[in-house]
């Protein structure tokens, strides 16, 4: 063998005949096929695996993308390639071009969360706090695109990379989603399953523009501070129920509570019912016409005075007529407020809550007058 030919299969051997990518790890997502000291030459073979992507780079500019698959590469799988390199007749001697290799399998189980509270605003319970947490999962769609526009010349672009961005992203998008959605607040936690779909669709886009796309995104939990959730709870409660039935409800279990309690409204009443039956035989005597005194008409108390009704205007709808306690219910459960207008026999015209002497008591904060002068 003469010398040309020792030298000849020596630079046979330095340069790359096999283009591949063995991935060991699970959350590499994109790596560059080292190539030091060595250079691709023509009919090399490019093996790219199910799960992967190979990306072309020639000094800076995206070139050809590989999917699945056994590739010879010549200037008919190279078509980018050959014209950026101007290849018009082929080529023979060997080339340099960074190859990336994508991983293209889904990434699952990945965790989001709002760092910081989202304030909302409630018609009933005024500004808010809540948080969000959940998970969502993602594959890399357009390989060239992810590429060029977030690995760059990162040689082992690794999950943990991408998530910090990812992150931010959502809980930005997030926060605008609901609060564009101007849902009662309690529906939120209620209706996890609607509004993570909705999020899907608003953060799709913007996956998309750098090559990734958001397979799934659930919403695990929207929690909020336990003083709002007894709120909501009890305003629920009332809701539920018919607000006259509720009083007299009420009343009948104060009753009842009076009743066992024995050493104070238990023995009164015991005396009420003793006085009673005395007023009634001294009454029978005291009707019956004396000999010294003329027989005298018994009298008759006059009917009793006609409870109060009010009228509320509740989302500009006239509601009502409801009772004094109703109202005070109506108030203690925030549907209604302090502007909320009012209207009742002998007024004019509607008025605010505030204005009526005898519902400022609902207010609280009332105090007495100043006593009088020595």
């Amino acid at each position: 063998m003469g010398l040309f030919d020792k030298i000849k299969e020596k630079l046979s051997h330095e340069f790359i005949d096999i283009i591949e990518w063995l991935d060991y790890t699970e959350d590499t997502i994109a790596h560059r096929f080292e190539r030091y000291q060595n250079e691709i030459k023509n009919n090399a073979k490019l093996i790219v695996r199910e799960g992967q992507t190979a990306v072309f780079v020639n000094e800076g500019q995206l070139a050809d993308v590989f999917g699945p698959g056994t590739y010879t590469l010549n200037t008919q799988n190279l078509p980018i390639l050959t014209t950026l390199k101007g290849w018009k007749y082929g080529f023979d001697s060997p080339f340099k071009a960074e190859v990336y290799f994508v991983n293209t399998h889904l990434f699952t189980d990945e965790k989001w969360g709002t760092k910081n509270p989202i304030t909302l605003s409630d018609e009933r319970f005024g500004l808010v706090e809540i948080r969000a947490f959940g998970t969502y999962a993602f594959r890399i769609g357009d390989a060239g695109k992810f590429i060029k526009d977030i690995v760059g010349t990162d040689a082992n672009f690794t999950n943990f990379e991408i998530n910090e961005h990812l992150k931010s992203l959502i809980a930005t998008r997030f926060t605008d989603t609901v609060g564009e959605a101007k849902l009662p607040i309690e529906l939120y936690a209620a209706n996890t399953t609607e509004l993570s779909e909705t999020c899907k669709e608003v953060m799709q886009p913007e996956f998309s523009s750098v090559g990734i796309s958001l397979e799934k995104f659930f919403i695990e939990n929207v929690s909020m501070p336990e003083e709002l959730k007894k709120e909501i709870f009890e305003y629920s409660r009332i809701d539920k129920l018919d607000l006259d039935k509720l009083t007299k409800f009420k009343t009948a279990k104060a009753i009842e509570a009076a009743a066992n309690n024995e050493g104070g409204t238990a023995g009164a009443g015991m005396g009420m019912g003793m006085g009673f039956a005395l007023a009634q035989q001294m009454g029978a005597a005291m009707a019956k016409p004396q000999a010294h005194q003329p027989a005298t008409q018994a009298a008759t108390p006059p009917p009793m005075p006609a409870a109060t009704q009010y009228y509320f205007a509740l989302n500009n709808q006239q509601q009502g007529p409801v009772s004094f306690e109703q109202l005070q219910s109506l108030f203690a459960s925030r549907t209604i407020n302090r502007n909320s207008l009012i209207w009742k026999q002998g007024m004019s015209e509607w008025k605010a809550l505030q204005e009526l002497d005898e519902l400022k008591p609902f207010l609280g904060g009332n105090t007495p007058p100043p006593l009088p002068a020595q």
